[in-house]
């Protein structure tokens, strides 16, 4: 038996998967809720959160639930892992169980041991290093908005966390600039060069196809929040920032978003904003990817 295939970033996928996938993606949520009700019957999908997950828990189970199959959410304080159980035996336990298992986690390492000894397919649900299926529904948004991304200025305002990251890894793959703006501490000195640093938050906007930002302290770094607001105050995507990008630009955040520090209500709220639509796609690219794991099949 040839071993199960895992997205533990979104290097994981070769340029045309990700292609198919998204295009899948596009499909589904077109053909609306209850097409091809079946692409996943009789599959489970596990749902183990080590982290609070709003977007990430519902958008899984819904897409599991809209092609047919199953799935059950297991946070991590509930879990035998909370007391001591390796990542490695919970996996050699749990995956003969489940048909994938999607892993919210806190260390990237963590969740890479856990696919080494599972029998499964294993997606990361967020880690702190990436969060590459946040990533699939964003450039399913923006290819819904804008098109081709391939050869677009992409700005990036903020700090430069696992989003980051995983959008570097797109942005080599899919020939893109990625245009970033962040306190020089902030920089991601793993992140693939393919990612260009600009001095400010309007060098990296200016031209831009699409602005995106995220909260000034990701999970785990709530006790630096105060301090975070001061440095990132400059990095405030607001509606004059918003005017440096293109006249049809896009705003996007992967949510929760913070109104009044890294993002201005008036952006957020306002008709530049696509992150509904972003938040909605989170199911519909789950699903597409969740199809290729188990089946083989995309678009």
């Amino acid at each position: 038996m040839s071993p199960p295939r895992h997205f533990l970033d979104f290097a994981d996928l070769a340029a045309a998967e990700a292609q198919g996938i998204l295009q899948s993606a596009v499909a589904r949520k077109a053909q609306g809720a209850s097409a091809a009700a079946n692409t996943l019957a009789g599959k489970f999908v596990l749902l183990l959160m080590g982290k609070p997950s709003t977007r990430t828990r519902v958008s899984f189970a819904a897409a599991v639930a809209r092609a047919g199959g199953h799935s059950a959410a297991l946070d991590h304080a509930a879990s035998q892992m909370s007391r001591g159980e390796s990542p490695a035996d919970a996996a050699r336990a749990v995956s003969a169980m489940c048909d994938a298992v999607v892993i919210r986690a806190g260390a990237h390492s963590d969740v890479e041991e856990f696919a080494r000894h599972s029998q499964c397919p294993v997606v990361n649900g967020l880690t702190n290093r990436s969060h590459p299926c946040q990533i699939l529904a964003d450039l399913q948004t923006f290819a819904e908005l804008r098109g081709e991304i391939r050869g677009k200025k992409i700005a990036w305002v903020g700090d430069a966390n696992n989003v980051f990251f995983s959008w570097a890894q797109a942005a080599k793959m899919l020939d893109f600039e990625l245009a970033a703006a962040c306190p020089p501490e902030f920089r991601n000195a793993e992140a693939p060069s393919a990612a260009r640093y600009y001095d400010s938050p309007q060098d990296a906007a200016a031209g831009a196809a699409l602005v995106m930002t995220d909260v000034w302290a990701s999970m785990g770094d709530e006790r630096e929040q105060a301090r975070r607001a001061e440095i990132f105050r400059p990095y405030q995507v607001d509606s004059t920032l918003m005017a440096r990008a293109e006249a049809d630009a896009i705003f996007m955040h992967c949510l929760p978003a913070h109104r009044g520090e890294e993002v201005a209500a008036e952006v957020l709220d306002g008709p530049q904003s696509a992150v509904w639509q972003q938040a909605e796609n989170r199911m519909h690219s789950q699903r597409a990817l969740l199809e290729f794991l188990l089946t083989g099949e995309s678009s």
